[in-house]
């Protein structure tokens, strides 16, 4: 009984240095390219944000907070962090994460509209 607590213990102590080790170096990035639709009429439109502008889309504003990509690979993967507000109303519908290689992972749940991260700016 305590030998197999002791292997879990192991085990989840392996892991975890597993998973820190495996984080990727990335670089803060000043801005990012973001893609939104209007799923009512079809519109797709870019949004290229500085880090802290934000910038309103129809009934919604969307918030560039920080934009990340992998270190020494700058056409890699983007990570955003937006926070998108109904017009007018201060709780935000989405504060988060969003990755560029995988939209619907931590994605905007609106009626009306989508928004995903296509890439972090590199100059």
């Amino acid at each position: 009984m305590i030998r197999n607590i002791l292997w879990c213990c192991a085990t989840a102590l392996g892991l975890s240095a597993a998973v820190v080790g495996a984080q990727e170096a990335v670089t803060d990035s000043s801005g990012a390219v973001l893609r939104t639709l209007d799923k009512l009429n079809g519109t797709v439109r870019d949004l290229d944000l500085s880090k802290g502008q934000a910038q309103a889309l129809g009934r919604i504003e969307v918030e560039l907070d920080d934009c990340r990509y992998p270190e020494g690979n700058p056409s890699g993967d983007a990570y955003a962090f937006l926070t998108i507000r109904e017009v007018g109303v201060a709780q935000p519908i989405f504060r988060g994460w969003m990755v560029a290689s995988a939209p619907a992972l931590n994605a905007l749940d609106h009626p009306r509209y989508d928004v995903w991260v296509l890439r972090c700016k590199t100059s």
